[in-house]
């Protein structure tokens, strides 16, 4: 397990971190998510012990394997895929052979375009990052730390990046990774902190957080009368996008009832959606209110 207990970190009176605190366990994926400057990296970085916390404690288990992947990749352009890759596999204790045999599987799973015997210069961006996850993949961490992993990468990658961090996950590696892709998190996340200007201002499962905003969000299309709603208590916001749909945000999520009930009563309409918010919706809420 590892644990955060109220860690805070100043630089110079600048606080990046104040009072975080969480908990990581064996198989579980915990995502950070926060805008630029929020305070990600500095928690990877005292996580991996790079630099100290200036207040609170950090619990882990010294002798763990440990998988990083920075924002700012870390491969060496002139060398080959092959020599860099039995290089840090030998850091880990793994044999050549087994480092040949595992990068050769990785390759394939994560459909990396190339040889082996490739210099990391002659890649594309993306097969580049997929190369750098597979140093970290190769040999099975108890402990992976991605930072802005899907940065670049289109969709199809993407999927092929998820799948192997969802199989690390099956094997029991703790994940933690920091994202501004919503989706992506809530594709993988066991957990999730939010932090702004390095404080937390959300954190918990992903059905914890659903809970604690509600099916706030309203979908109709097909009723010709929308403008009737305009300004009732239980609406906090109504975005009319054609002449027979909108798009609403209540106050009150037992006020979809009577919506319902009204716009129900001459017959059928093709929708009627009544939601959760999207975690991009509710992260960007939670930053606008952090920043009044």
């Amino acid at each position: 397990m590892i644990e955060f207990k109220n860690v805070s970190k100043n630089y110079d009176g600048f606080q990046a971190v104040s009072n975080l605190s969480f908990q990581l366990h064996k198989g579980e994926i915990l995502s950070l998510i926060g805008q630029n400057g929020a305070g990600k990296s500095t928690t990877f970085h005292m996580l991996l012990d790079f630099i100290k916390p200036s207040n609170g404690q950090i619990h882990r288990n010294n002798n763990l394997n440990i998988g990083y992947m920075p924002e700012e990749r870390g491969l060496y352009l002139k060398e080959s895929i092959k020599s860099q890759m039995i290089y840090f596999a030998s850091l880990h204790g793994m044999k050549r052979v087994e480092a040949l045999e595992k990068l050769k599987i990785w390759m394939e799973k994560l459909n990396v375009v190339g040889d082996i015997e490739d210099k990391v210069e002659s890649l594309s961006k993306g097969n580049a990052q997929k190369v750098q996850l597979i140093a970290c993949l190769m040999f099975n961490p108890d402990l992976l730390i991605l930072d802005e992993p899907f940065s670049g990468l289109d969709p199809v990658n993407a999927d092929l990046l998820i799948k192997a961090v969802l199989e690390a996950k099956k094997s029991g590696t703790m994940i933690i990774f920091s994202t501004h892709n919503m989706e992506n998190v809530e594709k993988l996340s066991d957990y999730v902190v939010m932090l702004s200007h390095g404080k937390t201002v959300l954190k918990g499962t992903l059905k914890d957080i659903y809970n604690q905003f509600g099916r706030s969000k309203l979908d109709i299309v097909g009723y010709n009368n929308l403008q009737r709603f305009k300004g009732m208590n239980g609406i906090k916001d109504l975005a009319i996008t054609s002449e027979n749909s909108a798009q609403l945000t209540l106050n009150d999520v037992s006020f979809g009832k009577y919506i319902f009930d009204e716009v129900t009563k001459d017959g059928y309409i093709p929708v009627f959606n009544q939601h959760y918010p999207t975690l991009d919706e509710i992260f960007k809420e939670k930053v606008k209110e952090s920043e009044k």
